[in-house]
């Protein structure tokens, strides 16, 4: 496990993080909380969803492990990547020239001149999705060699993109503003492309796609393609999972009283962060160690990488979990309390983030143990495992909503995410685990969470008597 692979993935998405929401800073300034505002998200809903699900998750835990295994890796990442580009290129195509259905599928309950208007936008914004799978395929090629900056990076490229137009575009009508928008998401996932391309020359990775496209006709990849098909269809159920939960969250909410909604939504950009920059950034740089090292049948070094992964992410995890616990009220009240947001609006959010933060661990958790069944090519497990937890998380949702409200939808997700990793470690191995936390550092663990929890109470004390002075 290299550190340094971790720290340039969580700077990545720490950079990204920011740049986004200066882009969202910048287009409430241009366009408000506008029907044009709602076309452009529209518009940028469906290739951004098929990028979560498809392009950030489903493929590249399918294709890695079974680019390690392959006997003919340029050919068989060719025949891979002009199956999917070809497949995206027709359903871009298919939006392009019916472009007023999909938005109506949408869009269900907007007028016909809302949905007339926003077609071209949601045209424009598809196209998005070709480039995007490009660089999940150059980056997961590069994540092969363990180079990892270059995406972690470029990812910043499309906010940079769109902040660029909307500063160019600003006075102009909000219609303007919507198509710059929508060709700055385009043009971003041109400078994504282009930065990988840079990278994958530089690594000489070019010439196993060269060679692969020479010998494209070779048979004996089948096979491999075959297997490869086999673990990407339970991939993308596996990475459906939290997409559908996000997405029935805000449904029951908007039975709630009013307000939920939002709670849910700023309480959720809090707990994604400590989520995105820890666990996810250190699960992405130890997946290809792993699907090497359980390839070459060494499944000691696996573990040994699991191991100390595994300690990174509980210390820096849990110090996460006690801050945001703890410092809950200081953490909305610095980036959301001003103007309409009030007081009372801040101390339902807290709640709503508290609730959040006690699955926090076994998420971040989860997602780490998960990639060693992603790595020994037990997708169809992950797959089942996540729509286990995915259940639970509902029926607790409904369980929970009336006598807590937005508080009971998050604690619902929380519980989820328990069941997610208990069934997760169950499948790795319970013994497996055991020797993990059969360590010196559990007690340092709990000594140091302790001190944390002592410090971060005094901090909130502290900061508190300035806050509601």
């Amino acid at each position: 496990m290299k550190l340094k692979s971790i720290f340039t993935n969580s700077f990545g998405i720490l950079f990204s993080r920011v740049t986004g929401l200066g882009r969202d800073v910048i287009m409430a300034s241009a366009l408000g909380a506008s029907i044009y505002t709602d076309m452009f998200f529209i518009a940028f809903k469906l290739p951004n969803l098929f990028r979560r699900i498809f392009a950030e998750g489903a493929f590249t835990q399918a294709f890695m492990p079974s680019f390690v295994a392959s006997k003919h890796k340029g050919v068989f990442a060719t025949a891979i990547f002009l199956r999917f580009i070809l497949f995206i290129f027709a359903m871009s195509l298919t939006v392009t020239l019916f472009p007023e259905i999909i938005t109506k599928l949408l869009a269900w309950g907007w007028s016909s001149e809302t949905i007339a208007t926003t077609a071209p936008f949601t045209a424009i914004n598809f196209w998005y999705l070709d480039f995007i799978f490009m660089v999940t395929f150059m980056a997961t090629l590069l994540q092969y060699r363990e180079h990892f900056a270059t995406t972690a990076m470029s990812t910043s490229l499309l906010n940079i993109s769109m902040i660029s137009v909307m500063l160019i575009y600003m006075n102009h009508e909000p219609k303007v503003i919507v198509y710059a928008l929508s060709f700055g998401v385009v043009f971003g996932g041109i400078l994504q492309v282009i930065t990988h391309l840079i990278a994958l020359k530089h690594f000489k990775m070019h010439k196993i796609l060269i060679g692969g496209w020479k010998y494209r006709a070779k048979k004996d990849v089948k096979e491999e393609e075959k297997s490869f098909t086999k673990l990407f269809i339970p991939s993308v159920w596996g990475n459906s999972a939290p997409q559908i939960s996000s997405f029935l969250d805000t449904f029951l909410a908007s039975f709630l009283i009013t307000g939920s909604v939002s709670y849910l939504f700023y309480a959720n950009r809090v707990f994604q962060l400590p989520l995105g920059i820890i666990a996810i950034a250190t699960a992405t740089a130890l997946f290809p160690s792993i699907s090497k090292a359980l390839n070459r049948g060494d499944e000691k070094d696996a573990y040994s990488n699991l191991a100390r992964a595994f300690w990174l992410l509980a210390f820096l995890l849990g110090a996460s979990v006690m801050g945001g616990i703890i410092l809950a009220e200081p953490i909305v009240w610095v980036l959301f309390e001003r103007g309409a947001f009030t007081q009372a609006q801040t101390l339902e959010t807290v709640k709503v983030l508290s609730m959040y933060m006690i699955g926090l661990m076994p998420y971040g958790f989860a997602k780490l143990f998960s990639m060693f069944l992603y790595a020994s090519h037990r997708h169809s497990k992950a797959a089942k495992i996540a729509s286990i937890a995915l259940v639970i998380n509902i029926l607790a949702s409904l369980l929970l909503m009336k006598p807590l409200g937005a508080m009971g939808l998050a604690l619902a997700g929380s519980i989820g995410g328990w069941v997610l990793f208990i069934l997760t470690i169950k499948e790795v191995g319970f013994e497996r685990f055991i020797e993990i936390i059969k360590s010196k550092k559990s007690l340092l663990f709990f000594i140091v969470m302790i001190f944390l929890a002592i410090a971060f109470f005094y901090l909130n004390q502290f900061i508190l008597t300035f806050i509601r002075v």
